[in-house]
C-alpha cells in the first residue's frame, strides 16, 4: 500500500515536509515565472493577431479583447493558485483530478497527456523551430525533422542532467525571448515610418465576433496551468506559486497589448488582418528584409523556449502516473543526484521523437495531433475547475494558504469560459474531435484491463495467504 504522503505529492517546502522519494523544493519565484512566460508567450503572438483583427470592427475593440484574453486567463490563475497551494503535487492537473474525481478519471488525465497532449506539442514547437532556422541554413529535404529531431533530444538531455539545469536554460532562453519582444514593440511603437502601410486601407470586420475572437485569444494565453506542474519544487513554500501565477500572467497580458499596439501603429487594424506574417510584415515595413530576418530568430528562440518549458512540466505528469500505478512504476522513479524523473523525460522524448519520425509521411498528420486534442484539452480543464469546488467541499478542513476571491462566482466564471471553448473546439474540429475521444477510450481500456489483471494477482495473492495459514 503506498503510504498517504506519496499518494498525495506533498513536497511542501517552507510549508510542509519534503517527500523523501520525490520532488524537493528547489525552485525559486523567477524560475517559475520564467516557465509561465516562457511556455505562453510563443509563436502564437506572432501569428494569432491577425486572427483576431479579422474579426474585430476597431482598434478598440482590438486591444479590449487582449485585455479579455489577461483577465479570463488571471480568473483561471487564481483557481490554480488555490489549488497548487493547497495541494502542492509535481502531478499538478492530475494530481488535482485524482483527490476529487478518483483514479480512473485522473489516469485518463495523464494518458492523453503522456499519449498526444504534451508530447505533440512538444513535437509541434520543435518543428516550427526547425521551420524558421531551416528558413537561416538548409540541412536538405528533411530539415525541419532534423532541427525537430536534434532540438528534442538536446532540451531533454538538459533536463535530464538535472532541475538546475532544466531551469537555468528556461530562465536563459525566457530572457533572450523577452529581450527580442520588448525589441519588437520599441520598433512598433516608436520607429513606425510617417504613414501606415498600404495594406492598412484593406477593410475590417463590421461587427466583433466575440465568440471565435476569444477562442483565438485564449489559445495565445494557453500555458500558464502548466506552474501547477512545480508546486511541489517551490523553495519558500506553497505562497510562491499564488505570486508566481499572478505576475505571469500580468506580465503576459501586458506584453500582449503592447505588441498588439505595436504592429497596429504600424500596420493599421486593416493591416493586422490582411497580414500571413504580422510580426514580420511590420518590421519589413520598418527595416525592409533584415526586420524579417529577426523575427525569423524571435520565433525561432519563442518555440525553443516554450518546447524546453513543456518538456520540463511534462514529465512530471508521467512521474506522478508511475508514482500512483504499479504498471507505470518505470515512470515514477525520481533521481536523487539530477532531482528530475529521468525515465519519465527519456519516454517523453521517444515519444515526441516518434511523432516528429512519422511526419516523414504525414506532416499534416503532426499538427493534426494538436488540433485533435484541443477538446480534449479543454475538458480536463474544464474539470479541474470544478475539482477546486469539489475539494472546498470534500476536504474542507485542509491548509489553504491562498483562498480565491469570490468565492463561488470565480471558479464557475472558469468553469463556464472552459465549457465554451470545449464547445467550440469540438466544433471547429469536426470530424477531429473524435480522434481526441478515441484516445481517451484507448485509455479506458488499457485501465480496465491494468484493473482486471490487479483483481486477479490480488485474488491469487490471497488464496496463496488461505493456504498458508489454513492447517494441515
Amino acid at each position: 500500500m503506498t503510504s498517504e504522503n506519496s499518494v498525495n505529492g506533498v513536497a511542501g517546502g517552507a510549508d510542509g515536509p519534503a517527500d523523501l522519494n520525490g520532488p524537493k523544493p528547489v525552485l525559486g519565484m523567477f524560475d517559475a515565472v520564467a516557465l509561465i512566460v516562457g511556455i505562453v508567450v510563443g509563436a502564437g503572438i506572432f501569428s494569432f493577431p491577425s486572427l483576431v483583427a479579422s474579426n474585430t470592427a476597431s482598434p478598440a475593440m482590438f486591444i479590449f479583447v487582449w485585455v479579455l484574453g489577461g483577465v479570463v486567463s488571471l480568473i483561471g490563475a487564481l483557481c490554480y493558485a488555490e489549488l497548487a497551494s493547497a495541494f502542492p503535487s509535481a502531478g499538478g492537473d492530475y494530481h488535482f483530478l485524482r483527490r476529487a474525481f478518483g483514479e480512473k478519471l485522473s489516469f485518463l488525465f495523464a494518458w492523453a497527456r503522456v499519449s498526444v497532449i504534451q508530447t505533440g506539442s512538444v513535437a509541434i514547437l520543435s518543428f516550427v523551430f526547425g521551420d524558421y532556422v531551416t528558413q537561416l541554413y538548409s540541412l536538405g529535404t528533411y530539415s525541419p525533422m532534423i532541427y525537430a529531431a536534434l532540438i528534442i533530444t538536446v532540451l531533454t538531455a538538459i533536463n535530464i542532467l538535472g532541475i538546475r539545469f532544466g531551469a537555468g536554460t528556461q530562465k536563459l532562453l525566457t530572457a533572450l525571448q523577452i529581450a527580442g519582444v520588448v525589441a519588437v514593440i520599441a520598433v512598433g511603437l516608436f520607429f513606425a515610418p510617417g504613414e501606415v502601410t498600404g495594406a492598412a486601407a484593406q477593410p475590417v470586420a463590421s461587427t466583433t465576433t466575440l465568440g471565435l475572437v476569444m477562442v483565438f485569444v485564449l489559445l495565445t494565453f494557453g500555458g500558464w496551468n502548466e506552474a501547477a506542474y512545480i508546486s511541489a519544487e517551490m523553495r519558500k513554500g506553497r505562497r510562491q506559486i499564488v505570486y508566481a501565477l499572478i505576475l505571469g500572467i500580468f506580465i503576459i497580458t501586458a506584453i500582449y497589448v503592447l505588441i498588439n499596439l505595436a504592429y497596429m501603429n504600424v500596420l493599421g487594424l486593416g493591416g493586422v488582418a490582411g497580414s500571413n506574417a504580422v510580426a514580420g510584415d511590420m518590421m519589413r515595413a520598418v527595416f525592409g528584409e533584415g526586420g524579417v530576418w529577426f523575427i525569423g530568430l524571435l520565433v525561432a528562440l519563442a518555440a525553443l523556449t516554450s518546447a524546453n518549458a513543456t518538456i520540463f512540466t511534462g514529465a512530471r505528469t508521467n512521474y506522478a502516473l508511475g508514482r500512483d500505478h504499479q504498471s507505470f512504476r518505470l515512470l515514477g522513479q525520481w533521481n536523487e543526484r539530477s532531482q528530475s524523473p529521468v525515465n519519465a523525460f527519456v519516454i517523453q522524448g521517444a515519444i515526441a521523437l516518434a511523432l516528429v519520425g512519422m511526419s516523414i509521411w504525414t506532416r499534416d498528420g503532426i499538427q493534426a495531433i494538436i488540433d485533435y486534442s484541443a477538446p480534449v484539452f479543454w475538458f480536463f480543464l474544464l474539470m479541474t475547475g470544478l475539482s477546486l469546488i469539489v475539494l472546498r467541499y470534500r476536504e474542507p478542513d485542509a491548509e489553504r494558504v491562498f483562498r480565491v476571491p469570490l468565492y463561488p462566482v470565480t471558479p464557475i466564471i472558469f468553469c463556464l469560459t472552459s465549457s465554451y471553448l470545449l464547445y467550440s473546439s469540438i466544433a471547429y474540429t469536426g470530424r477531429g474531435a473524435f480522434v481526441g475521444v478515441a484516445v481517451l477510450v484507448l485509455g479506458g481500456i488499457v485501465l480496465a484491463a491494468l484493473s482486471f489483471i490487479s483483481r486477479g494477482t490480488d485474488t491469487n495473492s490471497l488464496r496463496r495467504n488461505n493456504d498458508e495459514i489454513t492447517p494441515a
